[in-house]
C-alpha cells in the first residue's frame, strides 16, 4: 500500500501517510460508489439511449511506476469518431504529445458534452481507485501518447498513482492539451505530497467541477 515512493527513502511520517492514503482511497471510493449509485445508473442509461455503442470506454493510461492500465470512463464520443475529424491533423498532434481538443468537437455526443462539463464521465474511475490503479487524488491519468515524448516527466509523474482529482485539476484545468502544461502542478504534488494537501484538493474539487473550467 505504501509503494508509491522508494520505501527505503521514506520518512516514517510519510510512510504512515501513504498507508493511510490507500485506506482512505478504498473506503472513500466504496462509499462514493454507494452514494452515487443512482447517478451512475442514470448516466449509464443516458449514454445507452443517446447513441449506438458501448456505455463504458476503457483506455490505456500511464499509471504508477510507468505501468499501463485500463482507465474506465463513460463513453462521450460517437463510435465513428475517427471519421468526424481530419485524421492527419490528429496524428500530427499525437506525435507531439498533444490532444486534439477543439471547442466544438464533432466527435462528442450531445449527452457526452454534458457528461464532460459535469465530470460525470469520470465516475467509473472509482472502480480504478478500488483496484489500486488510481487514487482519489493525484496527477491526471494521461493517454499514452501524451507522455511518450517526455520520458523524464513520465518517470517523475508515475512515482505516484494518478488521481480522479489533483493539484492541476483544481488549479489550471483549462490548460489541458499537453502534459507540459500540467507539469508544474503534477511535479509539485509529487514532491510535496501530504494528506493535508489531498484534503485541501478534495475540498476545492466541487467548486471546479461546478464551474466546468476546461471540461469540454
Amino acid at each position: 500500500m505504501t509503494d508509491d515512493f522508494d520505501a527505503k527513502a521514506l520518512r516514517p511520517s510519510l510512510y504512515a501517510q501513504l498507508a493511510l492514503k490507500r485506506i482512505l482511497d478504498v473506503v472513500g471510493s466504496f462509499c462514493l460508489l454507494a452514494i452515487l449509485a443512482p447517478a451512475f445508473l442514470l448516466t449509464a442509461l443516458a449514454v445507452r439511449l443517446s447513441s449506438p455503442g458501448p456505455i463504458f470506454l476503457r483506455q490505456k493510461r500511464w499509471g504508477h511506476r510507468e505501468r499501463q492500465f485500463g482507465c474506465w470512463k463513460f463513453r462521450t464520443m460517437y463510435i465513428d469518431e475517427d471519421s468526424r475529424v481530419p485524421t492527419a491533423a490528429v496524428q500530427a498532434l499525437r506525435v507531439q504529445g498533444l490532444l486534439f481538443k477543439p471547442k466544438n468537437d464533432p466527435r462528442v455526443t450531445r449527452i457526452g458534452l454534458f457528461l464532460r462539463r459535469s465530470s460525470l464521465d469520470e465516475l467509473p474511475q472509482l472502480f480504478n481507485v478500488l483496484t489500486g490503479d488510481m487514487s482519489l487524488v493525484g496527477p491526471r491519468p494521461l493517454m499514452l501518447h501524451m507522455l511518450t515524448p517526455f520520458p523524464e516527466l513520465r518517470r517523475s509523474r508515475c512515482r505516484v498513482r494518478p488521481g480522479i482529482t489533483g493539484l492541476w485539476q483544481v488549479s489550471a484545468r483549462q490548460s489541458n492539451e499537453s502534459a507540459l502544461q500540467m507539469a508544474e502542478y503534477d511535479l509539485a504534488y509529487v514532491q510535496n505530497f501530504t494528506l493535508w494537501m489531498d484534503f485541501q484538493i478534495l475540498l476545492k474539487t466541487p467548486r471546479v467541477v461546478v464551474r466546468g473550467d476546461g471540461a469540454y
